[in-house]
């Protein structure tokens, strides 16, 4: 491949991830008021321009770190605080 041709395709490449990137965003945010897991599909499309563009990887950045927090709160169970509500009220059973 030439020296000339190799700007085109990078050119082109950013284009297409633009391109990607950015409906699987534009999907995503769709899904915030239509069904659908917007939470994880937004984080992809930033995944995806974040390949290309610095700006996409800070953004990306923003994003996953509270989205990790809470993943990490809701895998240790301390969202079960209505499961223990639930229990609070019944006796153990005699054996």
């Amino acid at each position: 491949m030439s020296a000339h041709t190799r700007p085109v395709v990078r050119t082109l490449r950013r284009i297409g991830v633009a391109f990607v990137g950015g409906l699987v965003v534009a999907v995503g945010v769709v899904m915030i008021v239509l069904p659908g897991p917007a939470i994880m599909v937004i984080p992809a499309g930033l995944a995806i321009l974040a390949t290309e563009f610095a700006w996409a990887r800070r953004l990306l950045h923003l994003v996953r770190v509270p989205i990790e927090r809470g993943l990490s709160w809701f895998r240790s169970g301390s969202h079960s605080g209505a499961r223990d509500r639930r229990s609070a009220g019944r006796t153990p059973a005699s054996p």
